[in-house]
């Protein structure tokens, strides 16, 4: 008679060492499951799968992407952080900014010698950064992901989509990227650092000639890329310059008109939050600010008075919730 393991008495002990399904072969060794037979039942047609080199996946059937990045987790071992495009995704960013399946990218300390395998790319780093845990994954922060991400492209569209998507509705500002790849190695940056340094001087630029003139204006603007919130706490937004006395905000649309092959969306779904919230908008480009800026005094002149002649909205700098 042939002699089984704890797993054959109690199946369920299967699940409960896995991950998602995903589990090490020495796990299922250790429930008395000889290596025979884990590989065995791994062949085609049988009931499971090898992942990578000694991770397992509990099933026959297409794996999903949460289960692959557990198998890559559980290759990297403790400290692997996950990277690249499917970090950026993780924090939000939309798939259609990524390219194509690249694969996973994670991080491991510099002193662990682990292979890259299958659909996994290792990389070795003195500067491991500290992971932010989304759905008990660990993740490199959004910048650290971006710069990752992009310097392993060769397409210029690609990397140029992923950093829009990153600046626009990741948060990251061009400096902070540019800063990131300052420090990290130098491969496959000439492309990122090029677009980068354009949109940091673009903005700078804007940002500079904004608040000289601001100060020419009888009122001049009380904050400065200030985070404001409605009553019960939720986020309206975060304007280049803020009157918060009479509500009035202006905004340098340098990036959104910058980035001709983003769509607006995120441009008109602020300023609706600002119509919502009843604060008084004035929009300008950066060019109008070398220009016309008298212009734009007039402009914001007007606006001003428009906005002291109605109710203040109900607006705060910190959130209440």
């Amino acid at each position: 008679m042939t002699k089984r393991g704890r797993w054959a008495q109690h199946p369920e002990l299967l699940l409960e060492r896995s991950r998602n399904g995903v589990v090490r072969a020495s796990d299922l060794e250790s429930l008395e499951m000889s290596s025979r037979t884990i590989y065995t039942r791994c062949l085609p047609g049988g009931p499971w799968q090898r992942l990578l080199p000694g991770i397992i996946l509990l099933h026959n059937n297409e794996p999903t992407a949460g289960q692959l990045v557990t198998a890559g987790l559980l290759h990297g071992g403790a400290d692997a952080v996950l990277t690249g495009t499917e970090a950026c995704l993780r924090h939000g960013l939309r798939r259609a900014s990524m390219p194509p399946d690249t694969g996973l990218h994670l991080l491991i300390p510099h002193d662990r010698k682990i292979r890259s395998t299958g659909f996994v790319t290792m990389e070795r780093t003195i500067r491991l950064p500290s992971p932010v845990v989304r759905d008990g994954v660990p993740l490199a922060p959004l910048i650290r992901a971006t710069t990752d991400a992009v310097r392993r492209l060769g397409d210029a569209e690609q990397v140029e989509a992923i950093l829009i998507e990153s600046v626009q509705n990741g948060g990251c500002h061009p400096k902070s990227l540019l800063h990131e790849l300052d420090h990290g190695s130098l491969r496959g940056t000439a492309v990122p650092r090029r677009l980068l340094t354009g949109w940091v001087d673009l903005r700078s630029m804007a940002e500079s000639r904004a608040k000289m003139l601001g100060q020419r204006l009888p009122a001049p603007p009380s904050h400065w890329n200030a985070a404001i919130y409605d009553r019960q706490g939720r986020y309206i937004g975060r304007p280049d310059a803020l009157w918060v006395d009479v509500g009035l905000v202006w905004e340098i649309d340098s990036f959104e008109f910058h980035f001709r092959k983003a769509d607006y969306a995120r441009t008109v779904d602020r300023n609706t939050r600002y119509a919502a919230a009843g604060l008084v908008v004035v929009q300008t480009l950066p060019s109008r600010l070398r220009d016309d800026p008298d212009g734009v005094l007039a402009d914001l002149t007007a606006a001003h008075r428009m906005a002291a002649s109605r109710p203040r909205p109900d607006i705060h700098l910190t959130s209440a919730a």
